[in-house]
């Protein structure tokens, strides 16, 4: 369906088009599956599209994308056509969303390079059991990486290096530098996820 321009350049979105939105938002309010359905493959390659920009990884934002949808059919209450289109509400989630990712992402790093660095006061006596188990886990299976994902980690831990500087500074093709990073931390959070307990003499 093709969108009118007017002289000013601004894209105007068709009466038809508008009308389908509508529809498509009572769906959702009335909790219609195959409104919802619709409604993703319509937005879906957007959210996917805004989370790869700003995380770097399909992967991630691939996580974020379903996050994105399943939060709007739970708060689906929650949308009220009168405040803003559809489109723009799911953008809204969509940043939130992103946001929560790179907060996350910035904890398991910050975790990660204070356990390997052995940096910062010991934790407290009252500490709450998880975080030192976290702690004990998290150590042990950095020490079991492959190298090269070790090596990838260690230059963004350390260095604070992006994938790209990484590449450059490695030699290695950017998508192996993804590959590493993506693998590496996928093991650690799966470590702290799963609670794997291991000899000491790992």
């Amino acid at each position: 369906m093709s969108t009118n321009t007017r002289s000013t350049g601004v894209l105007v979105q068709p009466v038809e088009e508008t009308r389908h939105e509508d529809e498509l938002a009572r769906g959702l309010r009335a909790s219609d599956e195959n409104a919802f359905a619709a409604i993703y493959r319509r937005w879906g390659p957007l959210v996917h599209t805004m989370a790869t920009r700003s995380l770097g990884d399909t992967h991630e934002a691939e996580d974020v994308t379903q996050q994105v949808f399943l939060g709007a059919w739970r708060g689906r209450a929650g949308f009220h056509p009168e405040r803003g289109p559809l489109g723009a509400w799911l953008v809204g989630i969509t940043r939130r969303k992103i946001v929560d990712a790179l907060a996350a992402r910035t904890r398991r790093l910050a975790l990660a390079d204070s356990v390997a660095h052995g940096a910062g006061p010991s934790p407290p006596e009252e500490a709450a059991p998880e975080s030192v188990l976290d702690r004990v886990l998290l150590v042990d299976e950095l020490s079991r990486l492959p190298r090269q994902q070790r090596d990838v980690l260690c230059l963004a831990f350390y260095e604070d290096l992006t994938q790209s500087q990484i590449a450059e500074r490695t030699g290695m093709p950017l998508g192996t530098v993804k590959s590493h990073a993506r693998r590496g931390l996928h093991r650690l959070r799966g470590a702290i996820e799963q609670g794997r307990v291991r000899g000491p003499g790992a």
